[in-house]
């Protein structure tokens, strides 16, 4: 007699994401909740302890994810999907995503020479790290690129699967803004311009270099 199909056990998820996403996001927490001045009227003794980036906890997890990390260890989708809702429940949380999304970039400067390529062909170059670096981190293509210098666009990805409000997108800004910069080593600019969770058909985040001059190189939009 045959087992039936409802009494099989559910498949594991797999772990595809790099612990050191889960860590740039609890270093960036811990680091934006680390006390500086006392607000006035502030009783040291009973908010400290409150503050983020004192939990005893959280310095564990930190530890934690250190070693997963080093050890190039992989998560599921659903235990970083955890670290994505704890950020949104938080009023800073886009500048939260913005900031892990930059630190999860290798530090490093492109060669010299790349800085003297014509402007569509540095595009090429940050094109190609951002794809290797979220493949990297993410196990698994996040969208991909439309026709332009630098558009990406994806529907339902990981980002506004974990967070419906949009926030967790801006992830994928920053780290595609630090890639430019590195690129260009001149400031970048990545609007998100379109997002599922705005109702848009699908997410886009297109993104500009600056030049020294100030002016901005034109990033064409998709047809």
């Amino acid at each position: 007699m045959t087992e039936s199909s409802s009494s099989l056990p559910a498949p594991e998820e797999p772990q595809r994401i790099h612990a050191l996403v889960a860590l740039r996001i609890l270093e960036v927490l811990r680091d934006q909740d680390l006390p500086g001045d006392l607000m006035e009227d502030e009783n040291p003794s009973r908010t400290m302890p409150r503050r983020f980036g004192l939990s005893d906890v959280v310095q564990r997890q930190i530890r934690s994810f250190q070693q997963e990390a080093r050890k190039g260890a992989r998560l599921t989708d659903e235990q970083v999907g955890d670290l994505f809702r704890f950020v949104i429940r938080r009023p800073d949380g886009r500048r939260v995503f913005q900031q892990v999304g930059r630190s999860l970039v290798e530090p490093g400067r492109a060669p010299g020479w790349v800085r003297v390529l014509p402007s569509v062909a540095r595009y090429g170059v940050a094109r190609s790290r951002v794809r290797k670096r979220l493949r990297r981190l993410f196990g698994r293509q996040l969208g991909g690129f439309a026709k332009g210098p630098f558009i990406i666009e994806g529907r339902s990805l990981l980002f506004v699967e974990h967070d419906p409000g949009g926030d967790a997108c801006y992830l994928l800004a920053g780290l595609c803004e630090a890639v430019l910069e590195q690129v260009s080593r001149e400031p970048a600019r990545v609007e998100h311009t379109l997002c599922q969770a705005r109702g848009d058909a699908v997410c886009r985040w297109e993104a500009r270099m600056i030049e020294a001059a100030g002016e901005e190189t034109p990033t064409a939009r998709s047809a």
